[in-house]
């Protein structure tokens, strides 16, 4: 019988997710608007720093998926990296969102740095998290027990982020925005220092390959190419991540631009008042808030929570119907509410609630699954091939994260500048061509990446009674060489 893995662990685990998440889903949602509004350089600029930072960090990855792969010690393989790589982490996610008083060339260079170290230290510490991930247990059922409970804390971090960031930037920097990302990154940056060194001291790595297992990178890079499962999860992840990266980098603008001011002041003052002034305690409403900051805020916050809904539903329906059904019929869903943005008018703030909600909900089905596929995918490695390189694994999808959010970054930011985006402090406003492209690439654009994730999922063969199988005679020869 497989250990159990206890509460503690799953916590333990799950509170790295949530400290990547803090840099992480501050760099998808805010990092474009920082760079263009806050920091002061060119759409165009960014494009290219989004391409080349991404494209440094995904060829960091597999390098860093060997390494672990090959890193011994007391505390295992992956757990040490979350340590080393801990403080680093958050001094780069820190200076990342920190706005030198320099001359353009000089920001500009600070970013391409700032940045391009940033992406390193991520892939020195996501990758061995990743793979943290397939050797805590190789039970079915504790394997998706702990992609739920590491999701639910994934979901918190997003709503500090995606609900608190923009207000706590308005909050403390009283004008200041400057200030106010300095500020707001400095405490979700340290947050996340603490929460790494959690994940290394409550955790433990169980799976281990055949001792008679030899190392070579050749054998590695073959096995990937020839594991049918993982190029088709590669190519997923590329897809997801184009589309988060375009959508929720161009949500703040949908809700900055397109929808109208006067409606969200009275949408943001009629739920504080329901809210018998909740919203203005916490910062998200009052005279001195922003309304498209704040129902930004709002929106984000109860479409969380939705999300949460979405990770418990999808624990069930995985029992039921098995990973990738669940997947698609949450992807299927999602594109849908997605879409839907495009239709809603200035106007509709509280359509935009409703679709975000149901959107999240959506999301929050999908979330946990394509991680626990990636660590089935680590097993059909092992069961299929007879060699077992969990990092090597994991470094090669998240190479297709961050292709992803290369592309979808580098999109988004070329979009800006081709529907004639103009940043502040622009008097005038954006011009209806600008708002329409806005409107597109929350809604049709990256919704046409999905659609290219759905088509894929068809031609991944790992099934539920697959699943069982690889568990069950991977348990019986893990039996034999530890006792050999």
């Amino acid at each position: 019988m497989a250990e159990r893995i206890t509460i503690r662990e799953k916590i333990g685990f799950s509170l790295g997710d949530a400290a990547a998440n803090f840099i992480f889903q501050t760099i998808m949602l805010l990092q474009l608007s920082f760079y263009t509004n806050t920091f002061g350089i060119s759409a165009a600029v960014i494009a290219i720093l989004f391409l080349v930072g991404r494209f440094v960090g995904a060829i960091a990855d597999p390098v860093m998926g060997v390494i672990a792969d090959r890193t011994e010690t007391r505390w295992g393989k992956f757990r040490p990296w979350i340590l080393w790589t801990a403080v680093p982490f958050g001094i780069f996610g820190f200076l990342a969102f920190y706005t030198p008083d320099m001359e353009q060339a000089g920001k500009i260079i600070w970013a391409f740095v700032t940045y391009i170290f940033l992406m390193l230290v991520y892939s020195a510490n996501n990758i061995p998290y990743s793979a943290l991930s397939g050797v805590i247990t190789g039970d079915q059922k504790q394997r998706n027990s702990l992609f739920s409970v590491r999701f639910v804390f994934v979901v918190l971090a997003t709503i500090a982020i995606q609900g608190f960031a923009l207000p706590m930037v308005h909050h403390f920097g009283k004008g200041e925005d400057a200030k106010g990302y300095m500020i707001t990154m400095g405490i979700f940056s340290a947050l996340a220092v603490l929460f790494f060194l959690l994940t290394f001291s409550w955790t433990k790595e169980r799976i281990k390959p055949n001792p008679e297992q030899k190392q070579s990178l050749r054998q590695d890079i073959s096995d990937l190419v020839h594991n049918g499962p993982w190029v088709i999860m590669f190519m997923v992840f590329v897809m997801m991540f184009i589309f988060l990266a375009i959508r929720n980098g161009m949500l703040i603008f949908y809700f900055q631009y397109y929808l109208d001011i006067p409606s969200l002041t009275n949408f943001m003052n009629t739920l504080n008042n329901g809210l018998f002034g909740f919203l203005e305690l916490i910062g998200l409403a009052g005279k001195n808030a922003d309304a498209a900051i704040s129902v930004f805020g709002i929106t984000n916050i109860f479409g969380q929570l939705a999300s949460i809904l979405g990770i418990v539903v999808s624990s069930i329906l995985v029992k039921r119907m098995g990973k990738r059904n669940v997947f698609i019929l949450g992807l299927v869903m999602a594109i849908i509410f997605a879409a839907m943005f495009y239709v809603v008018p200035p106007s509709g703030i509280f359509l935009v609630l409703v679709l975000q909600i149901l959107f999240n909900f959506s999301w929050g089905i999908t979330m946990p699954v394509p991680w626990a596929m990636m660590a089935d995918v680590a097993d059909y490695s092992d069961w299929k091939l007879n060699r077992r390189s969990t990092a090597i694994v994991f470094a090669g999808v998240v190479i297709g994260l961050k292709v992803g959010l290369a592309i979808g970054g580098a999109i988004s930011s070329m979009l800006l500048s081709w529907y004639g985006y103009v940043a502040p402090p622009a008097k005038l406003g954006q011009t209806p061509h600008a708002i329409e492209g806005i409107r597109l690439s929350t809604s049709i654009y990256p919704a046409l990446a999905v659609v290219i994730m759905i088509g894929l999922l068809f031609f991944y063969k790992i099934t539920r009674s697959k699943e069982i199988q690889m568990q069950n005679e991977l348990a019986e020869r893990r039996k034999n060489f530890s006792n050999a």
